[in-house]
């Protein structure tokens, strides 16, 4: 193998994903694993849409019993902030009491009956399955820094990988699928994120708009003409080789948005309505109008991040979650209706993450930070009308209850994870080396896809 010098090997590694984080990734070994894994890539194309709910998705009101003492259970412990008259369900499975939905999330009731929409139900982040007398007794492995905003959005984000902290499940999920995954593959709506970020993976940004058209190099100003003549004394400079990364990767940011900018122009315009006013639902446009023109760019797998905030509710939380809700279930909806106006449906499968789920009860005007929740799977291919994992006892004191109503995970959201990669593409082997955690769980008890 010749010698590369620096400009070489900086313009090598700037090709497809790969940047100065590529050198360090090599030393880490984490990009050899990936790439050791010497699979084929996937056939046809298929697309995951996480939608983060930043701040800690109340979703123990999300759905709730309906009848009997389960009903009675949940009035006395949520107080003044049960909800009244939810939308009653009719899961396939038998569940005690009935399963209602938040009136706000209207939208989704009829996804659901059509078979589009599952729960993933007393979800959150476990590293093995943990019982109540573990918790009380000081021997549950329990995830770090449970109740922290940060924390918790990075263990969702990551996964409970050990061995990968600095990287997520999504863009592993690509590593591990192509030796050098295109960047149109992984695109975000909602700015940098750990999911997205691998050992050379990074999320192409986005808004809602579009690609930002990078004329600061242009015109005659005196600003145009510094950068310009900033950027050609980078790119020969033999100083210092974060001068060439820097001219190059604003090089590379130029030529990645125009080819986005002209696949978009050929985009169908969408007759699907999406609400101006609803900005995840913009988000959301904007992720079907590139999945829409996904063959021009020539990529067999996408995943994409988009996210709103506001879930920490603390505080004002009856006049507050209807809001956000409503607004989550009518972009999703749309979302969903788009996809199947571009025959899509089945290739793509949008979810919902969130920080934590929160407490039973109430501090006064809202919920504090707790543990367990509900998840939202949403697409053609999934195996939806029911609900996977537990409604869990929305009870003071029950067996899940580890203190002020912060209610223990059944299903771990490894699993769910881990469902959604298969369905992806991920094969057994591919699931070990993302997910390792998943061998303290039963993947099969989560089967969310036809």
């Amino acid at each position: 193998m010749r010698h590369l010098d620096r400009r070489e090997w900086l313009k090598l590694a700037l090709k497809g994903s790969f940047g100065l984080a590529t050198l360090s990734s090599l030393q880490l070994g984490l990009l050899p694993q990936a790439l050791a894994a010497g699979r084929a890539a996937p056939d046809g194309y298929k697309a995951l849409v996480c939608v983060f709910l930043f701040g800690g998705n109340d979703s123990l009101n999300m759905l709730l019993p309906l009848s009997g003492q389960s009903l009675l259970d949940y009035q006395a412990a949520r107080q003044s902030l049960a909800v009244a008259d939810p939308i009653a369900l009719t899961p396939r499975t038998a569940i005690t009491d009935g399963l209602g939905l938040h009136p706000a999330m209207a939208a989704l009731e009829p996804l659901f009956n059509n078979g589009a929409l599952a729960f993933a139900g007393g979800v959150g982040s476990l590293i093995r399955p943990t019982t109540l007398a573990e918790v009380q007794a000081g021997k549950a492995l329990l995830p770090k820094n449970l109740f922290s905003h940060n924390d918790q959005q990075a263990t969702w984000m990551r996964g409970q990988d050990p061995q990968s902290p600095d990287s997520g499940w999504g863009a592993r999920l690509l590593e591990l699928m192509y030796d050098v995954p295109d960047f149109s593959s992984c695109i975000s709506l909602a700015g940098t994120n750990l999911w997205q970020r691998g050992a050379a993976l990074s999320p192409f940004g986005m808004s809602s708009a579009g690609v930002p058209e990078l004329t600061a190099l242009k015109g005659t100003s005196k600003r145009a003409a510094m950068l310009r003549d900033m950027q050609s004394r980078l790119f020969s400079s033999q100083l210092h080789p974060l001068a060439d990364q820097f001219a190059l990767s604003h090089s590379q940011a130029q030529s990645r948005s125009a080819i986005v900018a002209t696949a978009l122009t050929q985009a169908p315009p969408l007759q699907t309505e999406f609400n101006n006013a609803n900005p995840l639902a913009l988000q959301l446009q904007m992720v079907a109008k590139m999945i829409s023109v996904q063959s021009l760019l020539g990529v067999g797998r996408q995943v994409f991040f988009v996210g709103m905030g506001g879930f920490d509710t603390h505080d004002a939380q009856n006049s507050v979650q209807p809001a956000l809700l409503g607004t989550v279930a009518e972009a999703m909806s749309s979302f969903y209706q788009a996809t199947v106006e571009l025959g899509l449906s089945d290739k793509v499968t949008s979810f919902t993450m969130s920080d934590f789920g929160r407490t039973l009860s109430s501090n006064g005007d809202g919920t504090d930070h707790g543990w367990a929740g509900n998840q939202l799977v949403l697409g053609g291919a999934v195996n939806g009308g029911d609900l996977y994992g537990q409604l869990l006892p929305q009870r003071l004191g029950s067996p899940v209850d580890m203190g002020a109503g912060r209610l223990i995970p059944a299903l771990s959201n490894s699993q769910l994870f881990g469902s959604l990669a298969q369905w992806f593409g991920a094969d057994q082997s591919a699931l070990q080396l993302l997910l390792p955690e998943l061998a303290n769980f039963d993947l099969d008890a989560v089967s969310l896809f036809k």
